[in-house]
């Protein structure tokens, strides 16, 4: 289908656009951009830098996509911007493209709820369907894993892990990594439990959701060192995927954990 830009929008002839895409009253995109099929741009989008956005996402009013990284090392290098397919990125979101040093890619997945004020800075992986609520502040160089909630009024540290199905309560402080299926809450941000309400939504299993508990039991509740917690849950877990990706995590971790 052939694409609807209203007569206010100001698209440079260098942008690549998919069929049926709408661009609202007032958007501006920039000459490296691409937009895929059905991509939606509400009224006052601002889209620029090398960005790149998948089928079915829609960006609504005064969101400024792929902007230059508030960061004073970036000189203009030609990095980028890559959102997968199906975000709603509501009003005034801010997400940056990647810098030369993280990497030159900031990276958003695909089917994410991304709400009001939300900041995405230089230089972040965000999985899929993942939920970040209004005013969330995500610094550069974060990984977000698949199917994490951020709170309200969150903040990240740059350089931080957040593993997929984890927790963030509203208005923490968010300074270490959080494992795959936690919760935490605070300033500055300590676990508080499991996210369980987040496993049983993903249709987690009975025995799964036992492993998952005696993992966390035996890194954040026995007096056991991180270590030996770890040979603990080698020698006594059943292998599955879940307990892949939170023994990867844990041992890939670099900021330590909250705890």
């Amino acid at each position: 289908m052939e694409s609807k830009i209203h007569a206010t929008a100001i698209v440079h002839p260098g942008a690549e656009l998919g069929s049926d895409v709408t661009i609202g009253p007032y958007c501006v995109v920039g000459p490296k951009v691409k937009l895929g099929n059905k991509v939606k741009l509400a009224s006052h989008v601002l889209v620029e830098g090398r960005t790149s956005i998948g089928e079915g996402t829609q960006i609504h009013s005064f969101a400024s996509i792929g902007i230059t990284p508030q960061d004073l090392k970036y000189k203009g290098q030609d990095t980028e911007l890559e959102i997968g397919t199906y975000n709603s990125i509501r009003e005034y979101v801010n997400i940056s493209i990647g810098t030369a040093e993280g990497g030159g890619k900031t990276k958003i997945g695909s089917h994410n709820l991304i709400m009001v004020y939300a900041h995405i800075a230089h230089d972040c992986i965000i999985g899929d369907r993942c939920i970040l609520a209004n005013s969330a502040a995500i610094a550069g160089h974060v990984e977000l894993g698949d199917h994490a909630v951020v709170g309200g009024i969150v903040g990240i540290h740059q350089f931080c892990k957040i593993g997929k199905l984890a927790m963030l309560g509203a208005g923490s402080m968010v300074a270490q990594d959080v494992p795959p299926y936690c919760m935490v809450h605070g300033n500055r941000a300590t676990m508080n439990g499991l996210n369980l309400v987040g496993l049983r939504r993903a249709n987690v299993g009975a025995e799964n959701l036992s492993a998952i508990k005696e993992m966390y039991r035996l890194i954040f509740k026995s007096q056991l060192t991180q270590e030996d917690a770890l040979a603990k849950i080698s020698e006594s877990i059943a292998d599955s995927d879940y307990k892949q990706d939170f023994v990867a995590f844990l041992e890939a971790s670099h900021r330590g954990l909250c705890r």
